[in-house]
């Protein structure tokens, strides 16, 4: 590493621990001045691997160089979906998953997360089996790699016209518990992605978070897939079930897309009490590492006034 980029990482890092000194001091007297008893909220960011998807599935950015940009960043996290590993659907071998996690140790990083696609809405129950398996495997993964949670779907199936809503339903939440059973007996959280597909509100989601009703299940809670009415308020009303999220560039007020409003989203965050990482996501057009930049210095801002208030 040459000088100019050794003095520019140790910039980020001063910038990184002044950031964190100060959340954690507002965090300290926020909780002190409301005499509230419970926890104070406390966040870390992370990324969302699919940030970088195109780089990633054409080859000229690799696991290790998604590392490297995060810890440059100063993320304290990194979310690596499991279809950018060599070989999905198959796991790699430990000794891959090994080097991963010892290079995200020695980088400073955590890992906050993985996630599989898998289609529960599909009415052929060999698929879902498929389904079920792929998510065993790679929570066996995520152990290994020390990931919390593994991030799941229902799916989107064109199933209407030959079964109920109901019914999909039934046989989804069976499917999702024999996943969360596998989980618990591992050590991973597994968390289903309201993904604008199968779930398209609020009320949706409740419906699938309290009939799994699991202490290991919790819900990936993405601002930008949540599409009726009061976006704010949809996401005030599932929060209860957030483990994790999946901040977006876009969210959708009424059904029309607009910018978030960080400050609004983070007051409802630290009103939760939720504590954890709040992985961001950038899609679309552009250079992603520029983008990714300057989305986490928005979401920085947003969570210094928010802590400060």
């Amino acid at each position: 590493m040459n000088h100019s980029c050794l003095s520019m990482t140790v910039r980020k890092f001063v910038l990184s621990v002044s950031f964190v000194v100060l959340l954690c001091g507002s965090l300290d007297i926020s909780a002190q001045e409301t005499g509230d008893t419970r926890l104070p909220s406390k966040l870390k960011t992370s990324l969302n691997a699919y940030s970088f998807n195109r780089p990633l599935v054409e080859g000229s950015m690799d696991i290790d160089s998604l590392l490297e940009y995060c810890a440059g960043e100063g993320f304290d996290a990194v979310d690596i979906t499991a279809y950018y590993f060599p070989g999905y659907p198959e796991v790699p071998a430990d000794e891959y998953l090994y080097q991963v996690k010892k290079k995200a140790f020695l980088l400073g990083l955590e890992i906050s997360g993985t996630g599989i696609r898998n289609d529960f809405t599909d009415p052929d129950v060999k698929k879902r089996r498929e389904g079920i398996q792929l998510i065993k495997d790679w929570i066996l993964a995520a152990e290994k790699l020390g990931a919390p949670v593994i991030r799941i779907f229902t799916g989107r199936k064109k199933w209407e016209g030959r079964y109920a809503r109901g019914q999909v339903v039934d046989w989804l939440v069976e499917d999702i518990k024999e996943c969360v059973e596998f989980g618990k007996r591992h050590g991973v959280v597994v968390a289903i992605q309201n993904h604008n597909d199968f779930l398209m509100n609020a009320g949706q989601v409740i419906e699938i978070m309290e009939r799994v009703d699991s202490p290991w299940f919790g819900l990936i809670l993405d601002i930008g897939s949540l599409r009726e009415g009061d976006v704010y308020q949809q996401i005030e009303q599932v929060i209860p079930w957030a483990v994790s999220w999946q901040v977006k560039e876009q969210v959708y007020m009424n059904g029309k897309s607009e910018k978030p409003d960080l400050v609004r989203l983070l007051r409802l965050i630290k009103k939760s009490g939720y504590r954890g990482y709040i992985p961001i996501e950038t899609l679309g057009e552009g250079d992603p590492g520029v983008k990714v930049q300057k989305f986490l210095q928005e979401l920085r801002v947003a969570l210094a006034k928010v802590y400060s208030d």
